[in-house]
């Protein structure tokens, strides 16, 4: 394993080489357990069949295991029973970066992005019984392919001869000197075998976490017979592109490229996670050159304008036309960017999309789901969603179908278009999160979890009542997907959890309605946990952002350490989503008081129900939950036994000029967007340290774990290092792993074994496990 510790390089004792080992063990069970990422369901002649993709942790290879399971879907009406005949085996996608069906589903496309920069990517379209294509795209047509995060875009059109895509543009030139030093321009007069090396050139801004090294994003188009790549032009420089998606096709009209744009001209900020970068949908008319067009040929090298479709909104992206092409949808997260918060409570929104194919650019927004700023309780709590499937409509052509938030629990809902009706499809009575994957006709294929259930397909029979509103008949499918290994089984069989509301304290006057409801807490444990009238020993999870949210879904991480006997709370204090806009702006400006104060309230809570023993508590976060972590130790010094913190913010202070954020550290600080500055004045930093966990070292005593990524651009190794090194000045028990190749999210295979391994045995040492 890549990492390496601080104060851990010595010879374990006997016994913790024994816990090591035996921990060791189980969770590896946990961390593979495979995930179900995405699915898609065609009807052939022998009816529906289902295409399901997912992953699974290597660990040897520390990378993620991609494969396909197909099968064909087969109905009982007579009992409303559904079944999933799947293939005998998997087939592994090695090397696949990403796998793309056409919309008939009788072609797949695959991607494969090389491992450098100097070898080119790789595109295979592939027919049900073999290989029909293969492209291979030089680095000098483009680089890899986006395929995940904002920028990602992969797009059949209908008649699936193209495939509009988002890659990285060409290297820019950089300058060439000779084996004297002299510069030479375009490589002339150069002698091979004496040598010659590349300069740097200019530097250039970049998206920040995750996508240092990458190159612009740029838009191009593949034609699937012959393999040209047509580089669109027509998009400045200053736009980075993504989510395309080619217009309806209609006889007469022109063909357009719609996608949506994030503007870096002055300034790339960090984009992973945050929904607060103006954003807009534009569209790009795209001449196919064996459409016959009556275009003079000599043009065909000309760019087209481009159109801005949402210039009267601050934020659009994930673009998706109706069924009949009538209407153009998108999802805005205006509220992020016109607040600051680094995401927000959603909207979805439509534009009329004209028949004859003119665009005009003063286009009528209509609101079909607007912000929700204070929930009424058990209502609707506003829009959360992370994107739209690719094709989401029923088949009445006017029913969308989506997946989204809803306080703890993520939901699939029903949007009728002509009503405006919005439904919760998934059961209402379920406290489990769901999600739908794929639609059957009117029927949905869906992932379900619960923090002590794994994944599981749900297959929702559509039904009507007699007022004409649909709903939903949840069946089990009489074949899993996968079957989980005896000791995960065995370890997950006695768990239970449920959600708790707990009263916020120290509500104020100037507070919103919104921001005075009670937070919801996640308590897992055991049934067996009080059989002796003890309380397991509690893990208190608090998520990051501040502004995301921990839903009532499977965490193999978490499951692994409920199955070795702790209890859960996991915490969404005020702030995060899926509880209203109100709730979440309450937050910005008190970070450190108000969602530490609801941490502890959470706890208290738990404490007075009988669910905790108050002497053998512990905490645990990352990010902004690390930032938590490292409060909660310091201003409740006597609270928690031992901690764990991963890529915490410890120091705002410290962290606003080295982060790919530092809009984020003013905008949490003072809670609102207009005190950020690229100069940070003396007051500024000032307000950063004392509202920030290191201002709190003194009082601090508890063990303290740390998981740090070198590579980390968001919250840099250096924060959590000055925390570490401040600890351990003053005596407290600390220790470190540093993962030199990893960012952020700390989330590569062997990263997330080893953290976890280490924060199960570090708990134990201090809970008497």
């Amino acid at each position: 394993m890549d990492s390496y510790g601080t104060d851990t390089v010595k010879e374990l004792d006997q016994t913790s080489e024994e816990e090591y080992a035996t921990q060791s063990k189980l969770i590896k069970e946990f961390i593979t357990i495979p995930s179900i990422d995405k699915a898609w369901i065609f009807n052939s002649g022998s009816g529906p069949q289902a295409m399901v993709a997912m992953s699974q942790a290597n660990l040897l290879a520390n990378k993620r295991r991609k494969f396909m399971l197909s099968g064909h879907i087969s109905k009982e009406s007579s009992n409303l029973s559904v079944n999933f005949h799947w293939a005998p085996f998997p087939v592994e996608m090695t090397g696949a970066s990403a796998f793309v069906p056409s919309p008939s589903g009788l072609k797949l496309l695959v991607v494969r992005n090389p491992d450098d920069k100097e070898s080119p990517t790789k595109f295979e379209i592939w027919s049900s019984s073999h290989l029909e294509k293969e492209f291979h795209i030089p680095q000098k047509v483009h680089g890899s392919v986006y395929v995940d995060g904002w920028f990602e875009g992969i797009s059949w059109n209908s008649d699936e001869t193209c495939v509009a895509y988002v890659a990285e543009e060409p290297s820019l030139p950089k300058p060439t000197f000779d084996h004297l030093g002299y510069y030479t321009k375009d490589n002339v007069g150069l002698d091979k075998d004496i040598g010659s090396w590349k300069g740097q050139g200019d530097w250039e801004e970049e998206w920040g976490e995750a996508y240092a090294g990458k190159r612009q994003p740029a838009l191009f188009v593949i034609n699937v017979d012959s393999g040209e790549v047509e580089h669109i032009k027509g998009v400045p420089r200053s736009i980075s592109v993504g989510q395309v998606v080619w217009s309806p096709s209609s006889k007469g009209s022109a063909k357009y490229l719609v996608f949506a744009g994030w503007l870096g001209d002055k300034r790339k900020f960090g984009i992973k996670y945050c929904y607060n970068r103006p954003c807009s949908i534009y569209a790009i008319k795209f001449r196919d050159a064996s459409s016959g067009s009556d275009e003079p040929k000599d043009n065909a090298k000309e760019a087209f304008p481009i159109h801005n479709l949402t210039k009267s909104i601050s934020s659009g992206f994930s673009p998706l036309f109706s069924k009949d092409g009538k209407f153009l949808l998108f999802l805005s997260a205006k509220t992020a960017v016109d607040s600051g918060a680094h995401w927000g409570t959603e909207s979805l929104h439509k534009i009329n999309w004209p028949s004859d194919g003119k665009l005009s650019e003063l286009a009528d927004i209509v609101d079909l789901i607007p912000v929700v700023n204070c929930p009424d309780d058990g209502c609707f709590p506003g829009l959360y969603v992370t994107g739209l499937l690719s094709d989401p409509w029923l088949s009445d052509g006017h029913t969308l179908m989506l997946s989204s938030y809803w306080h703890s629990c993520r939901v699939i809902l029903s949007l009728n278009m002509l009503s405006g009706e919005l439904s919760r499809a998934s059961p209402n009575d379920s406290d489990c999160s769901w999600s739908v994957l794929a639609l059957d006709g009117d029927d949905i294929v869906a992932v379900c979890s619960s923090p002590v259930s794994v994944p599981e397909i749900k297959y929702g029979k559509k039904v009507v009542d007699p007022a004409g509103r649909p709903s939903w008949q949840w069946l089990d499918i009489q074949n899993p997907i996968f079957k989980s290994s005896e000791k995960v089984t065995s370890g997950l069989s006695s768990l239970e959890f449920k959600i708790l509301k707990v009263p916020v304290s120290n509500v104020s006057e100037c507070l919103t309605k919104g921001a005075k409801k009670p937070i919801e807490a996640i308590y897992v444990s055991s049934s067996k946990s009080k059989e002796n009238g003890i309380c397991d020993p509690l893990v208190v999870i608090v998520h990051g952002g501040p502004h995301s949210v921990a839903p009532c879904s499977f965490s193999k991480t978490l499951a692994y350490l409920s199955s070795i006997g702790y209890s859960l709370l996991i915490v969404n204090y005020r702030g995060s989503l899926g509880f209203g806009e109100d709730a979440l702006q309450s937050l910005p400006g008190k970070v450190g008081s108000q969602d530490v104060n609801d941490v502890l309230s959470a706890v208290d809570h738990a404490v007075e129900m009988g669910l905790a023993d108050p002497s053998r508590i512990t905490v645990l976060g990352g990010s902004h939950g690390g930032f938590l972590t490292t409060h909660l130790i310091g201003q409740a010094p006597n609270k928690f036994v031992a901690a764990a913190a991963r890529n915490p913010v410890c120091n705002l202070a410290s962290m606003v000029g080295i982060t790919d954020i530092p809009d984020w550290c003013f905008f949490e600080a003072y809670g609102d967007r207009t005190h950020y500055t690229e100069a940070p004045s003396p007051e500024d930093m000032s307000r950063f340290h004392q509202m920030s966990p290191i201002s709190h070292i003194s009082k601090v005593k508890t063990p303290t774990l740390f998981l740090l990524g070198t590579v980390d651009l968001r919250v840099p190794i250096s924060n959590g290092i000055q925390y570490v090194r401040a600890l351990k000045e003053k005596g407290v028990e600390v220790k470190v792993l540093v993962f030199p190749n990893d960012n952020h999210p700390l989330d590569r295979p062997q990263t997330d074994y080893e953290s976890f391994l280490n924060i199960a045995v570090w708990f134990n040492k201090y809970c008497k496990l």
